[in-house]
């Protein structure tokens, strides 16, 4: 049986994969997504792109009276989590506000069948490690608090309303597709595009942070099929790579899959969680074995597509709203 899917956040990197495979198995897709992050290119053939944010109630609800969607896959977010403590308001009306704009609509239309959403590892918050489903989430910044926030919504809505729900909370994606001209989230991309730029990668501390990163391919295709998995509603899942690596590690493979010689700036450590990795048993329970891209594997896959795609002009974020503690290389930034 076909379904009629809405994808958030389709057209960045990680929602236009999971269109795709959900174009693949027959669905009639619409894909909603304000071009912020992503890129209409990114958007599979056969899916419908809808210019727009979710922040914005008018176009959800407009969407779900001409949609009659089944499933909605929530993946719009500003996931820049070190920035979210200087975009604050921000932060909360994208990644919570519009939230309850799709949660509300789902519920008045009354025909879903699975609402999935893409929450993060950013709601355990530090010290919990390896994170498990089974701790008590303790977020340390406005991105994590948001999507636990969200978290909790979703549960009060399906107790209160019986909206089916799937929790998903990946890390550190990474793949073709991604926005690499982003300063300020996915550390592989940032390395990807200063090597294009001949530029020393960028790291703040001593880059012993350590993280488990996760290939596009291997988590996308779970979280498409996820609505057809009856044990897998009303619960959370980590979802991501189990191999974890320093960031001077991660440094070192991306220069060798760029082609480049190795050559690092470290700036001064920026207000982060220094180890951030999960596991991923209770995915695997419900699921089944999921692949698992190598590093190094999935790292020149990215490589190829990267060199294709060119160096980006990286962006400045236009909306600070504190300063005060604002990274300096950030600051310097913002100044110009």
């Amino acid at each position: 049986m076909s379904h009629r899917s809405l994808v958030t956040g389709g057209a960045g990197f990680l929602g236009a994969h999971v269109a795709a495979e959900l174009v693949a198995s027959g669905d009639d897709v619409t894909v909603l997504d304000d071009l912020s992050g992503g890129f209409a290119a990114n958007v599979p053939t056969g899916a419908r792109l809808v210019v727009g944010s979710v922040q914005d109630v008018d176009t959800v609800d407009a969407l779900f009276a001409r949609g009659s969607f089944t499933r909605v896959y929530h993946l719009a977010a500003y996931a820049a989590e070190g920035l979210s403590h200087f975009i604050r308001r921000f932060n909360y009306a994208n990644n919570v506000l519009g939230s309850i704009n799709l949660i509300n609509a789902s519920i008045r239309s009354g025909g879903l069948d699975c609402f999935v959403f893409t929450s993060s590892i950013a709601v355990y918050g530090a010290g919990q490690l390896p994170m498990t489903e089974s701790l008590e989430p303790s977020p340390e910044d406005p991105y994590g608090i948001a999507k636990h926030a969200v978290e909790l919504d979703l549960r009060a809505a399906q107790k209160m309303f019986g909206l089916p729900y799937v929790v998903f909370r990946p890390h550190n994606v990474y793949g073709d597709g991604q926005h690499i001209g982003d300063r300020y989230r996915n550390v592989v991309g940032i390395f990807m595009n200063q090597a294009l730029r001949g530029e020393p990668f960028s790291i703040f501390g001593d880059g012993e942070q350590r993280r488990a990163f996760t290939y596009i391919g291997d988590i996308a295709p779970v979280i498409a099929r996820a609505p057809q998995v009856p044990a897998a509603h009303g619960q959370a899942f980590n979802v991501g790579g189990d191999e974890v690596s320093t960031l001077n590690e991660l440094a070192r493979v991306v220069a060798d899959a760029m082609g480049v010689a190795l050559d690092v700036r470290y700036l001064p450590p920026r207000n982060e969680v220094v180890a951030a990795f999960s596991n991923h048993d209770l995915a695997r329970e419900v699921f089944g074995q999921q692949p698992a891209t190598p590093l190094a594997e999935g790292i020149h896959r990215m490589a190829r597509w990267a060199k294709e795609r060119g160096p980006q002009e990286p962006g400045v974020f236009s909306g600070l709203e504190l300063v005060a503690g604002l990274p300096p290389a950030w600051a310097a930034v913002a100044r110009t």
